[in-house]
């Protein structure tokens, strides 16, 4: 198992949970475009576009619609552990090329606790207590808590 980051409390937004589905159907799941579609946003918003290139430096490219509104999230895998771990960032765009206006970087465990269940961590990690502070208040809690719960009734049907 990988270890969990060093976590700041005034950079860092962390949800665990445990989820009724294998590690490798949600690591599938997260890096799958066709998978990723159906659970990454909360319901009614949804994935309009995916690109995924699943390798350190390579394309986290997702856009959303919200309400009639397209809301691109383009960025770069900057660690894969493939069943263990992704760290993605909108910090950089393909080429490693810098952004003006980062806002965080997600840091995703995937932990196998026997049963086919995975503990599952997600950490947004954020460049200033501000940034962290405007996610948390936007409601970070209760959207990626409703995403983990749709990744886990999707996952659920692609179990073998």
């Amino acid at each position: 198992m990988t270890t969990t980051p060093d976590l700041d409390p005034q950079l860092d937004l962390v949800i665990t949970r445990e989820v009724n589905a294998p590690r490798e159907i949600l690591y599938l799941c997260w890096t799958t475009p066709e998978h990723l579609v159906h659970w990454f946003v909360p319901k009614p918003h949804r994935v309009v576009s995916c690109e995924l290139d699943v390798r350190v430096g390579g394309a986290c490219n997702t856009t959303f619609d919200v309400e009639g509104n397209e809301m691109e999230n383009n960025g770069v895998y900057l660690e894969v552990v493939p069943n263990e771990k992704l760290v993605f960032t909108d910090a950089y765009s393909a080429g490693w090329k810098p952004k003006p206006d980062p806002f965080m970087t997600a840091i995703i465990h995937f932990e196998d606790i026997g049963g086919g269940r995975t503990r599952y961590t997600a950490i947004a990690r954020h460049r200033n207590a501000e940034t962290a502070k405007a996610h948390k208040d936007m409601g970070f809690y209760d959207g990626w808590g409703t995403v983990i719960t749709q990744l886990e009734s999707y996952a659920q049907g692609l179990k073998q």
